[in-house]
């Protein structure tokens, strides 16, 4: 893979599409299909200026087969590199989300605790409403601090799907919804 080649495909899950998108450093890209092609270009745009998006299904196989083993519930962690784009700040969470275990759930204000800035549970929101890679940076594992289900960009019904798809293969996972 060229260093400045971003390459994408649509991936479908039964009745998960998704928009995934790779670099020569790993996944930078996994959205719900409510976003749309043009969200990508828009995203690869802004984020690695100078880039160029090439569809290519065999580049993304290594991402869309862990993403399949997550869905059939036969992977519980992704192994696959990441190639993360945005502030120090939204690294820092999204690194952080990447901690929660499969099955569980955290605040908002748990990862400000997690990332050392507890007073920063607005902009840990903000920096989990932008993460670019769903489910990988499991930012649907995020829930109000009352244990209410809060905004998702594939939408709450997504988010709770996913919730509870985990929480039934998972044992040990503690129910939230």
């Amino acid at each position: 893979m060229n260093d400045k080649n971003v390459y994408w495909t649509l991936f479908q899950h039964e009745q998960w599409p998704m928009y995934m998108a790779a670099t020569s450093q790993g996944l930078c890209y996994a959205e719900s299909a409510s976003r749309t092609l043009e969200d990508l270009i828009r995203w690869a745009e802004t984020r690695i200026p100078g880039s160029r998006l090439l569809q290519d299904e065999a580049a993304l196989k290594p991402y869309t087969r862990q993403f399949e083993e997550y869905f059939q519930g036969r992977r519980t962690t992704f192994t696959m590199p990441l190639d993360l784009y945005g502030t120090p700040f939204q690294v820092s969470v999204w690194n952080a989300l990447t901690e929660i275990p499969y099955g569980q759930t955290l605040s908002y204000s748990d990862i400000a605790k997690r990332i050392d800035r507890p007073r920063s549970v607005r902009a840990v929101g903000a920096a989990n409403g932008a993460n670019p890679i769903l489910i990988v940076v499991p930012c649907h594992r995020v829930i109000g601090k009352s244990g209410a289900l809060t905004g998702y960009r594939g939408g709450l019904e997504m988010k709770e799907a996913l919730l509870r798809k985990e929480q039934e293969n998972c044992p040990t996972a503690v129910e939230n919804l």
